[in-house]
């Protein structure tokens, strides 16, 4: 039995891991800002043949309901196998460069709300000496880009958090997956000129997170030639990088 938790649920991505995870013997708790969305996956899952779905509401950003919810999570599931991380927005950069608490609530929300959940998470991991802490981070955090420096940075932080963290839970027999997609076609990017190439979609990241859980890997490039290509994109000198436009 695989007992799931997934934050940011209604997430394109994270539908698409429910989805994956499908099994008769999986129990899930699904966690999300909107309620009726919320609800919407996991109707979604119970007809592919779900049979135990729970919802909790969550505003990632409300520090104060972190502890009930992760709380009811453990209450529900007993021992937490996987626990998914992917909630997150898109921010819009010049709107960002323009109003700076605007800047401060977006990186509020891709950084800092998520990594207070993550410290929560990962103390109920510590204490049951296992499970895997699956979280959705980006390439856009291995190098500031004046295009998205917003969310990049957001990320870089996030992702360095959880290499720390890593290092912390595998003392207890605990695991955590850094998850970097490179362009995936969901709601988020809709409208955005990504180059056709190198997009992917949802369900492609899904069968990539669910092999690396599996497989124990510490951090996945998704899909795969984001590992070479951001390789190339951090070894080019400053003096040259700074007259790119990325």
């Amino acid at each position: 039995m695989k007992n799931i938790v997934i934050i940011g649920a209604t997430s394109a991505i994270a539908t698409a891991c429910a989805r994956a995870w499908l099994d008769p013997q999986a129990r899930f708790v699904l966690v999300a800002r909107h309620a009726e969305r919320l609800q919407q996956v996991a109707d979604d899952l119970r007809a592919r043949g779900a049979a135990d779905v729970s919802c909790i509401p969550l505003d990632i950003d409300r520090l104060d309901a972190h502890e009930a919810v992760v709380r009811q999570c453990v209450e529900t599931l007993g021992t937490l196998d996987i626990v998914l991380v992917a909630p997150g927005t898109l921010p819009d950069q010049q709107a960002c460069e323009a109003d700076a608490e605007l800047a401060v609530r977006e990186f509020t929300t891709n950084a800092t709300s998520v990594i207070a959940l993550l410290t929560r998470v990962a103390n109920v991991l510590e204490a049951q000496r296992g499970g895997t802490l699956a979280v959705i981070s980006s390439v856009a955090g291995e190098r500031g880009r004046p295009s998205n420096y917003l969310y990049g940075s957001a990320k870089a932080a996030l992702s360095t958090f959880c290499e720390g963290l890593r290092v912390r839970l595998r003392r207890a027999g605990a695991r955590v997956v850094t998850i970097k997609p490179g362009f995936v076609a969901t709601p988020m990017t809709a409208g955005l000129p990504l180059p056709g190439p190198l997009v992917a979609t949802p369900e492609q990241v899904a069968r990539d997170i669910s092999r690396a859980i599996a497989r124990g890997r510490d951090v996945l490039y998704t899909p795969w030639f984001w590992g070479p290509i951001m390789l190339i994109i951090r070894s080019i000198p400053k003096r040259v990088f700074n007259r790119m436009s990325l």
